[in-house]
This record gives C-alpha cells, structure tokens and sequence, in this order.
C-alpha cells in the first residue's frame, strides 16, 4: 500500500511513538488526523507547532478517545474534511508501573485499574468500531494496534516492576481484537498488531519509571533482551511501514517488537552425544 496521499489517523501523536509514526507518515505525503488530549497538554502543543506547516495535510483536534460520542464526532469530522481514512495507528494507551503507583488497592490508586482498562482496552475498540465503516469505503486501508508484551509476561521476571497486572490483562486481551477486527475488515482492509517490548519513551528511557528504577532492575531487563538493548522510535517506524507497504497478505496476525525479550529467560544447552553416540554403544 502506498502511504503517499492516504488519510492517516494516528492516535497518541501527541508524544514519543505516536508522533514518531505520524511524522514519517507526514514525511512520505500523507495526511495525518492527530487527536490529542488535555493529560498532556505542554506536549499537545508542541505537535501542533510542528505539525502546523504541513496545512491542510494535517488536523488536530482535542478528543477524549474513551468517550464514544467524541470518537464518532471526530470520525465524522474526518469524512467531512477529507472523506476517506486510509491508515489507523491505534496507539493509545494508560499503562501504570508497579514502580510508580504501587498495588491497586491504595487509596491515591483507586482509579488506575480503570483509567488502564478505559485507555488500554476501551479506547481502542471504540475508534476501529467507529472508524472502520468509512475504512472499508475508502478503498484499500491498514489498521495497526500497538500492543505490549506485557500481554504475555504479565507481571514477572525483571518485567514485573513495570508491567501492572490490569495493563497486562488489557493487552491480552488487544490481540483477541485484532482477530477480531480483521475478520469484520476483510477483504478491503487489513488489520494487525505490533507488540512492543521495551521502548525509549514506553517502558524504558524518557519514562517516569524507568527513571527511578534501580540500575540493577535496569540492567535486568536489558540482560533478559537477546540483542541486549532497549528499543528506539526508530525501530517501531520501520515496522509500521514493512505492515503497511510491504506485507499485503497479512492481516490478523501480531509482529513482535521486543529484541527477543520474550525469549530471553531461557539458554540453548550444549547438544549431548546421546546414548547411540556414546563409545559404549555397540
């Protein structure tokens, strides 16, 4: 699929991966939508002044994305102005650090279990439900849901201080979306996921909790990673692209992004000579 003059909406642009993502896409002519919300607001600002010069080839509009009356009134904004949306980034996410905020059940935490579930998990499935009718009258079209292995390492291992337990249950769950959502799409539109490890600016460098770990839990999570380094914007762009121009028969599937994380605990041992190999088999 080419990038160039599609209609691309990009959630989370106000920051780290998401304006990553929409300024390579921006880059290669598409016209990229940027909803962004008052959680960050020095950060909001900051896109909008960058992405100012791009004029007609950009919107930004301040949306709370768990809200689905804002949602549906931000798709229908998009069909109005541009009458197509080709792309959709569905990076949003609330993620809380066992580091940062402790055990759900303190009382300055009450409301993170449900703030990781709204953000995670609900705000998700209400942009493609919104957003995937005008998707499959545009023509061909991508959808790409950001995801975490913290869906599958849950809160153990060196992980265990950065993945929360209700973040972990909602990635989970995102890849039965991508299923989901990619038998619904089909055949106009593909839909996949791309599960990410540690990250600059999710999970690792530039991150609250990061910060303040130990170097030692730091060093943990970087010996557990096979190619033994956190991951960088850099690296996320690339895969975004090979799932939207180089693979056009996949869809429903989940790319992991995680340097090897995930295989990381276990060593390949020395292979044994076994019994027939022994000098005492005859």
């Amino acid at each position: 699929m080419e990038i160039k003059d599609k209609i691309a909406l990009v959630l989370g642009g106000s920051r780290g991966i998401g304006r990553a993502i929409a300024r390579a896409l921006a880059a290669e002519g598409a016209t990229v939508v940027l909803p962004y919300h008052y959680d960050w607001p020095k950060e909001a600002e900051e896109m909008k002044k960058e992405f100012a010069g791009l004029g007609e080839n950009h919107f930004a509009s301040q949306v709370d994305l768990r809200d689905k009356d804002q949602v549906q009134d931000l798709i229908n904004q998009v069909r109005d102005k541009f009458g197509a949306l080709h792309i959709l980034v569905n990076n949003i996410e609330r993620g809380g650090m066992p580091v940062v905020h402790g055990s759900y059940d303190l009382e300055v935490n009450k409301e993170q279990w449900d703030l990781e579930m709204d953000t995670t998990l609900k705000a998700k499935w209400l942009v493609v439900h919104h957003a995937l009718p005008l998707m499959k009258t545009s023509g061909k079209g991508v959808i790409i849901n950001i995801s975490s292995i913290a869906g599958i390492v849950g809160r153990t291992g060196p992980a265990g201080t950065v993945f929360n337990d209700g973040y972990a249950a909602a990635n989970r769950a995102i890849s039965s979306f991508t299923q989901t959502w990619a038998r619904e799409a089909a055949p106009s539109v593909r839909v996949n996921e791309l599960m990410l490890g540690f990250f600059e600016t999710r999970h690792g460098e530039g991150t609250k909790g990061w910060e303040i770990l130990p170097d030692s839990h730091k060093q943990a999570i970087i010996k557990h990673t096979l190619l033994k380094r956190t991951g960088n914007l850099d690296d996320i762009v690339k895969a975004v692209f090979f799932l939207i121009e180089d693979v056009p028969f996949m869809t429903g599937s989940v790319l992991r992004l995680d340097g090897g994380y995930i295989l990381g605990g276990e060593k390949v041992p020395e292979m044994p000579d076994g019994i027939l190999g022994s000098p005492d088999n005859s």
